[in-house]
């Protein structure tokens, strides 16, 4: 599916193919790798992770940094704002801005998850999916995340892993 960007040259392919669980409220996290500074809104408010704006941020810690993400902590956005304004300096001192458009990214308001339909336990969802968007050097990249209880454990045997919380990545642009 193609996904028109804020960029009037430039489209980009959804990563995942849409669901049939839907969301009209979602939470947001930002984070910020290899950058020399980094500044995010959305929803109004400056999300920009700490001492981002006016320090260097690291590299990613190490290479399943992603599996460490935990959930979005700017919790309850009514579906959608306008889009984020991202604006940084990547590692090579290029200043950047963008608008990321959550809602073009997420048309339809379909959630994103890794499993089939057939093995989702019920068609609700448990909580508010997290999207996170990660500016890293020269790319932003966007994800979803939500808890999908299944009929399957995921460990055989354990009857509490039937559920699935996968990162799955929806949109991606290297500048």
């Amino acid at each position: 599916m193609t996904i028109p960007s804020t960029d009037a040259d430039t489209t980009h392919e959804l990563m995942s193919s849409a669901s049939s669980l839907r969301f009209n409220v979602h939470d947001f996290e930002v984070y910020c790798y290899n950058t020399i500074r980094c500044r995010v809104i959305y929803d109004e408010s400056n999300l920009s992770p700490s001492n981002a704006e006016d320090h260097p941020s690291p590299p990613p810690p190490s290479a399943d940094y992603k599996d460490r993400w935990g959930e979005a902590s700017y919790m309850s956005v009514r579906n959608f704002p306008a889009p984020a304004e991202v604006s940084w300096a990547s590692l090579d001192g290029v200043e950047h801005e963008a608008k990321v458009d959550i809602g073009a990214i997420f048309q339809g308001e379909r959630v994103l998850y890794s499993v089939p339909d057939s093995e989702v336990l019920q068609n609700s969802l448990e909580n508010d999916p997290g999207v996170f968007l990660e500016v890293n050097d020269h790319t932003i990249n966007v994800y979803m995340k939500a808890f999908i209880p299944t009929k399957t454990e995921r460990v055989p045997g354990n009857e509490y892993s039937k559920f699935r919380n996968d990162l799955i990545l929806a949109w991606s642009h290297t500048f």
